[in-house]
């Protein structure tokens, strides 16, 4: 059963991947669904933070649908534009993946995971990117080649093979991720 969820994931997971890839508003509907799903394959492999992080996932998913969908300037709903992180954001968001960091280091310290710190380290980024990918800041693709090279690696530690490959792919299609989203942006 196990791996049918987990299979059921990186299916979801690709299908996300290629609407954030678009930056279509689809990949929001996809991040209500995945870590559903993935709550399970997280649980009984004693990920307890990725467990975790899939509850904020969740919320997240609903604010950046909110955010991706509405005009800032009223009237009828348009696309948010693909824009850099603001400079004076990068202390914050710098503050809150070194808080979250040790604190979900330290709860996992408490548990019976295998990799307390890893596993803390990975969540605690994916929170600053899921934030990033919410506002539309181009540099959250740097935020999850990060987070998917240090999570393929985990994952076949695990032994989370199909997870391990999914973001495999990740790392590599959030390279292109980067180059097409900033050339949406207008960038060369």
């Amino acid at each position: 059963m196990e791996q049918i969820a987990e299979i059921a994931g990186t299916l979801i997971g690709i299908a996300y991947l290629y609407w954030e890839y678009k930056a279509d508003d689809k990949v929001w509907l996809a991040g209500m669904l995945m870590p559903a799903i993935s709550l399970v394959v997280y649980w009984q492999s004693g990920l307890y933070a990725d467990f975790g992080i899939n509850v904020y996932y969740l919320l997240v998913a609903v604010y950046g649908l909110y955010l991706w969908r509405r005009n800032p300037q009223g009237g009828p709903a348009e696309a948010l534009p693909i824009t850099h992180t603001p400079l004076a954001r990068c202390p914050l968001l710098l503050l809150a993946f070194l808080v979250s960091f040790l604190l979900i280091g330290w709860m996992l310290c408490r548990t019976d995971s295998t990799v307390p710190w890893w596993d803390a380290f990975t969540t605690a980024l994916s929170i600053v990117g899921m934030w990033m990918l919410a506002r539309k800041w181009l540099e959250q693709w740097w935020v999850w080649m990060l987070v998917d090279v240090v999570s393929c690696g985990l994952y076949i530690y695990k032994g989370i093979y199909f997870y391990a490959a999914l973001y495999g792919i990740y790392a590599v299609v959030a390279w292109f991720g980067y180059r097409k989203w900033k050339g949406l942006s207008g960038e060369r």
